[in-house]
């Protein structure tokens, strides 16, 4: 399994972020695929998921904000973060991993920083 997660970066608060994850070395279609988070000194915590299918599954905390999605095809999974908040200043890894399931390190990415900041 090789994830390799992009887009972070710095933001303003309310502002937008597309990240992605470009997945390897597993049959990705045939995976559910989830978005986990981790602020400092924190836990990790589990953020999205997407079916084989397309189904959608999201926490509490960001249902309305994020939407997740997936291409197949291009063996690629995405996170559009939308009215970000200072609280979601953590690092996003991309997993493989199906709904609220906290992967270890072998089914997930390296992560990409979001900091969310004026």
């Amino acid at each position: 399994v090789n994830l390799v997660e992009s887009g972070g970066g710095l933001v303003q608060p309310g502002g937008s972020l597309r990240l992605s994850c470009e997945a390897s070395g597993f049959t990705f279609r045939s995976y559910y695929m989830s978005w986990v988070r981790q602020a400092p000194g924190r836990g990790l915590e589990w953020v999205s998921s997407i079916s084989t299918g397309g189904s959608t599954y999201y926490s509490d905390s960001v249902q309305g904000r994020f939407t997740i999605s997936r291409d197949n095809a291009k063996n690629m999974l995405y996170l559009q973060l939308n009215s970000l908040k200072t609280e979601n200043t953590v690092m996003y890894y991309c997993a493989k991993s199906y709904i609220k399931i906290i992967p270890d390190e072998s089914n997930r990415g390296q992560g990409t920083q979001v900091t969310v900041s004026s």
